[in-house]
């Protein structure tokens, strides 16, 4: 007979093997994400991050439905996120220096009108663009009463670290929990969600609030409710109130995060603020748009996807910019972009941040709630400038996940329905005041 031959002890078993086989694959592709240049590498979340649900939905109110996929998994600026608990104490150091964030503040004009904003005229709002020798006071908003509660303002007001703030008005969105936090997040993080009456409603035919109660909780978001009968018309424009003006509806908090409603975080804000705003000393950090860098793209956009109606109004906003100095984007300007993605909005409460908020705030009341018309304009023409983060969308596509708006018989009440322009915002070459600007967006112009 002949010899038998043995086979070693670990490869008779083909589990084992297997099991081999998948460490090292695994560990391989591990190393390879770990150490590659391109790709957007974050700590999820903290060490010690909330595991359990901040708030169990019933299922009928369907949170996570219509969720936008992430087409991007990498990209050319990686974030890293420092230690939870340094993080942590150095926002707390930051706060209780009161000189930390600049002893300089605005001055804000009081007076009582029929309008929210005051509805000033072109003249008037681009005189407050210069501030280096101007101690005017500047409007900022507030010119009627923002209508909430009393019990509202005085939990605003004892906000004074760093708050995330969002908003739903018309139902037009879902509220969703922030996930990822860290243990003491909760205890140093302010959550507010503006809502209005028909979200309210909305809110409590889901049996997720009570309408006897006169405050409103909902997992991390303390709710407020908004009369918006007694603000703008158009809900997106009353949306813009708590988006830009969160400086003076929390006048004691030194950072803040607006976060769209369609958005749901996944990071720690205290991470995000720390990664995005503090490390690379600015005063405010913003997603770039996916696809557009020129004002007018999106403009042009915002008319032929029917974003505003009006578009003769649209029309008449970028000849007045085209007018008063802007121009498109070139290599030459010190941001990658003339288009932010505004879902995402990371502020330090600096002088140059609140003045930059309340002159933007006063072009959307002035032509409409398309807050990324008139953003490169103000940010180009105010002085002193605004030291500003625009971060890849990459980074944005994995701080936050996206979602569709509620599904709405006749489409979202985005403006007033009147009889529609062309769509072309410039049809038949009609726009002698943006000749110039166009011509060199197109490469036509030296």
């Amino acid at each position: 007979m002949g010899k038998a031959i043995s086979t070693p002890l670990l490869c008779q078993s083909k589990l084992f093997c297997f099991s081999f086989l998948y460490l090292f694959s695994s560990l391989f592709f591990a190393l390879h994400f770990s150490f590659s240049s391109t790709k957007c590498i974050f700590r999820s979340s903290p060490f010690d991050p909330i595991q359990t649900p901040l708030f169990f939905y019933p299922s009928s109110y369907g949170e996570h439905k219509y969720g936008i996929p992430t087409l991007r998994s990498s990209c050319n600026s990686p974030i890293f996120f420092s230690d939870y608990w340094e993080v942590l104490k150095e926002i707390q150091e930051i706060c209780r220096d009161s000189t930390a964030l600049g002893s300089r503040s605005l001055k804000y004009m009081q007076r009582s009108a029929d309008i929210f904003g005051g509805n000033f005229s072109v003249e008037k709002r681009f005189s407050y663009f210069d501030r280096r020798e101007d101690g005017r006071d500047v409007p900022c908003g507030f010119f009627k009463r923002f209508p909430i509660s009393n019990s509202d303002r005085i939990a605003m007001d004892k906000c004074e670290g760093v708050v995330v703030v969002s908003a739903i008005f018309n139902d037009h969105d879902k509220i969703r929990q922030p996930k990822g936090l860290g243990s003491k997040t909760l205890d140093y993080v302010c959550f507010f969600m503006f809502v209005d009456d028909v979200t309210l409603k909305g809110l409590n035919h889901h049996n997720l609030i009570s309408r006897k109660s006169k405050e409103y909780k909902i997992g991390a978001w303390k709710v407020i409710r908004v009369s918006s009968k007694h603000l703008y018309e158009n809900a997106a424009m009353n949306g813009v109130i708590p988006k830009y003006l969160i400086h003076r509806l929390f006048p004691n908090s030194k950072y803040s995060i607006w976060v769209d409603a369609k958005l749901q975080l996944v990071i720690d804000p205290l991470l995000l603020i720390h990664s995005l705003v503090i490390k690379d000393n600015v005063d405010m950090a913003i997603s770039r748009h996916p696809y557009y860098v020129h004002t007018m793209e999106e403009a042009m956009a915002t008319a032929r996807w029917k974003k505003w109606w009006d578009v003769d109004e649209l029309k008449t906003q970028m000849e007045t910019y085209c007018e008063h100095g802007l121009q498109p984007w070139t290599p030459k300007k010190p941001y990658p972009t003339d288009v932010p993605d505004s879902a995402l909005i990371l502020r330090k409460h600096s002088m140059t941040t609140n003045l930059f908020s309340c002159l933007l705030f006063n072009e959307l009341e002035a032509f409409n709630p398309r807050d990324q018309l008139p953003f490169a304009f103000v940010r180009d023409h105010m002085n002193p400038g605004v030291n500003l983060n625009m971060f890849d969308v990459e980074v944005f596509e994995q701080v936050a996940v996206e979602y569709r708006h509620n599904l709405k018989p006749g489409g979202p009440n985005v403006g007033p329905k009147i009889k529609r322009a062309n769509s072309d915002l410039f049809a038949n070459g009609s726009c002698s005041k943006c000749e110039k600007y166009l011509l060199k967006m197109w490469g036509e112009s030296p």
